[in-house]
């Protein structure tokens, strides 16, 4: 049986199924192991981590610990009471947005891979060229967020660097909108979104796109990067102080174990902690090299938990209330049996999306692809309802060619 413990609560003899870290580095060969010693528990401790997923069946169990299924619904059930909040209505249709998303999403990447192709040689960065692309960006979001937010979650392995920088500028833009900040706020948070990971240029691409797990030394030339990109964007002009900020503190935690600072949640500043949950949401739910993405409501969930240690916890409950409980992207099974891919966050209500429908689960058949409003009632294009997200890997399907209906 598997249960969640924190890790005070760990014990020599106890059988650790998963470290439940998959944003942070820990200094451990392997996630699943028996504990042999203390020291093993107190590098546990040291790395931040502080819950565990134990196998009972394999080690000492811990009576009064929930089972992972426990812990899983009551997660659920508080992600579930932060959906009544409305979302901001849209200008126009995902269909009329999502053509002129990707033409955006295509420049913004190569703009980029420019921006790492000049600070290798040296080179200051061209700000106007970078505030053209968060303009863009920013209308993008302004007429229809689901466009761009959906097509944050597809990223090629090799391009991982550039497309991760574009969907930081994304979600942060949207993020920002949704709490109502000031426009220039919000301009200067997307400057600062898209040039985050600038000082990734000057680590060794061995180093970036190693498949293994890095050392000790390599994970000390990692870290250095918010340094390195904050004295690159500090060289060039025009570059004001929120782009800065974000750069430089993007890795810092609330409870003080992120780097380069270690700065405790009352030092980092909001804009930087928003970056932070900004950053870790797209790394997790992204295909890399060395692990595979987790599906985009799952890492939300995973959030959740993770914030009342390493993130501001009112700030992440506002960021999933921005991208919602089901984000654009998410594979769901709905109650009749089928599945769909969320395109539309509902005005009102997170829990009751638009999806487009596209798989019958009943005859394992692809069914014509069409639009269902889960908030309107049966006969009125509705009468449906998500039961849970799904893994696209699990039913070998592909749900984002199903964004758009014919």
């Amino acid at each position: 049986m598997l249960k969640k413990v924190g890790s005070s609560q760990l014990r020599v003899g106890m059988f650790i199924h998963d470290l439940d870290c998959g944003w942070m580095e820990h200094p451990f060969v392997r996630n699943r192991f028996v504990i042999t010693g203390e020291d093993e528990i107190r590098k546990i401790v040291a790395a931040g981590i502080r819950s565990v997923t134990i196998d009972c069946a394999r080690g000492l169990d811990v009576a009064d610990a929930p089972t992972i299924a426990e812990a899983d619904a009551a997660t659920e059930a508080e992600v579930a009471a932060l959906a009544a909040k409305p979302v901001t209505p849209l200008r126009v249709t995902l269909a009329e947005e999502f053509d002129r998303a990707v033409s955006i999403r295509r420049q913004a990447a190569g703009l980029v891979r420019a921006v790492m192709q000049d600070a290798r040689l040296g080179k200051a960065v061209e700000l106007d060229k970078v505030s053209h692309v968060v303009e863009n960006i920013t209308a993008s979001i302004l007429r229809n967020a689901s466009a761009l937010l959906g097509l944050s979650v597809i990223k090629n392995k090799d391009d991982y660097t550039f497309l991760h920088s574009v969907s930081v500028c994304t979600l942060l833009v949207a993020f920002c909108r949704s709490r109502q900040l000031d426009a220039e706020t919000t301009y200067q948070a997307g400057i600062g979104g898209l040039l985050h990971d600038t000082g990734k240029a000057l680590v060794p691409d061995a180093i970036l796109n190693k498949p293994g797990r890095l050392t000790e030394e390599e994970f000390d030339i990692v870290r250095r990067h918010p340094k390195d990109g904050y004295d690159i964007l500090r060289r060039s002009e025009g570059v004001g102080p929120i782009p800065l900020d974000i750069t430089l503190h993007h890795h810092e935690r609330r409870d003080g174990t992120g780097y380069p600072d270690r700065q405790a949640e009352q030092s980092i500043s909001e804009l930087a902690q928003m970056a932070a949950i900004v950053d870790v949401y797209d790394a997790i739910t992204a295909d890399r090299c060395y692990h595979k993405g987790m599906p985009a409501a799952e890492a939300l969930r995973k959030m959740y938990e993770w914030s009342k240690f390493h993130f501001n916890p009112a700030l992440t409950q506002e960021f999933m209330r921005c991208v919602g409980i089901y984000p654009v992207g998410t594979l769901v099974l709905l109650e009749s049996g089928r599945l769909a891919v969320v395109v539309e966050p509902h005005e009102t209500s997170l829990l009751t999306p638009k999806v487009n429908v596209f798989y019958s689960t009943k005859s394992q058949t692809y069914i014509k692809p069409h639009t269902v409003d889960l908030a309107r009632g049966l006969g009125f294009g509705g009468g449906d309802k998500i039961v849970r997200y799904e893994s696209p890997e699990k039913w070998q399907v592909d749900p984002l060619r199903f964004m758009q209906v014919a």
